[in-house]
């Protein structure tokens, strides 16, 4: 009982408050419109018309501006908290790439939408950053987080403006790379693989080098999420330090 009264709680004192501000405020507006009114009386120079045009013009504005600021810098405020949730949704935090069911949902969205330019064909990449389970008992997870981010950031910044790139589990990557041919996704994950161990990163002042195995599957026609995933990760465990492709057909 003790507990259904707590939660009933917030929600009759947010009632609460939007009564008295309510009451306050449609108080604070007659005693402003009304003794403005008084004041005009004591001026002989004003006729009745006058002070009715100076009446409805103060009153207004001394309520009507300081209302509307305030709406709007609630509505902003709103909108400010509405495309941070979004993101939060959307986007991965540690590392700024789509999270995994969003990035899951995107890739199985393509492959179910039919096309009307025919098959369509393109290539995905696994990316797993190597040394990272050392790097956090060595460094701590804190280093360990600064390397993800790291990467993930040079992953982002090697591929092509339509590639999706997503966070898969705790500390894989993966690229959808949409029309995209064997030398191109070759290419890519070469220059991945090159940029990451270009990274400086100096964990409590110790430079260290860092480095991501890349495995990936060639297709003919677009393939639903878990088949690439599945074809990918093989070849990444089979490649070691070559990058190689599998190809898939529907």
């Amino acid at each position: 009982m003790a507990s259904d009264q707590t939660d009933s709680d917030p929600p009759a004192q947010a009632w609460k408050d939007v009564a008295w501000l309510t009451v306050l405020g449609t108080a604070a507006c007659l005693i402003l419109s009304l003794g403005l009114n008084y004041l005009l009386l004591f001026s002989e120079a004003l006729t009745p018309f006058a002070r009715s045009v100076i009446t409805a013009t103060l009153v207004p504005v001394a309520i009507g501006l300081p209302l509307f600021l305030l709406l709007g810098s609630k509505q902003a405020e709103i909108r400010r908290y509405r495309q941070e949730l979004n993101r939060s949704a959307t986007y991965d935090r540690l590392t700024g790439c789509l999270n995994g069911p969003v990035f899951t949902s995107m890739v199985d969205r393509r492959a179910a939408k039919p096309s009307e330019d025919g098959p369509r064909s393109g290539a995905f990449l696994v990316i797993h950053p190597e040394h990272l389970k050392s790097l956090n008992l060595r460094f701590g997870l804190e280093w360990g987080d600064e390397a993800l981010r790291l990467i993930a950031s040079t992953i982002q910044s090697s591929v092509r403006k339509e590639d999706l790139v997503g966070r898969i589990g705790t500390s894989m990557f993966g690229v959808f790379l949409p029309g995209a041919s064997e030398k191109d996704a070759k290419d890519i994950g070469e220059r991945i693989k090159a940029r990451v161990r270009d990274v400086y990163f100096a964990p409590k002042g110790t430079e260290d080098v860092l480095a991501v195995q890349v495995g990936g599957v060639i297709f003919e026609h677009e393939l639903a999420f878990e088949d690439m995933f599945r074809s990918a990760e093989e070849r990444l465990s089979a490649a070691q330090d070559r990058l190689e492709f599998s190809h898939l057909s529907s």
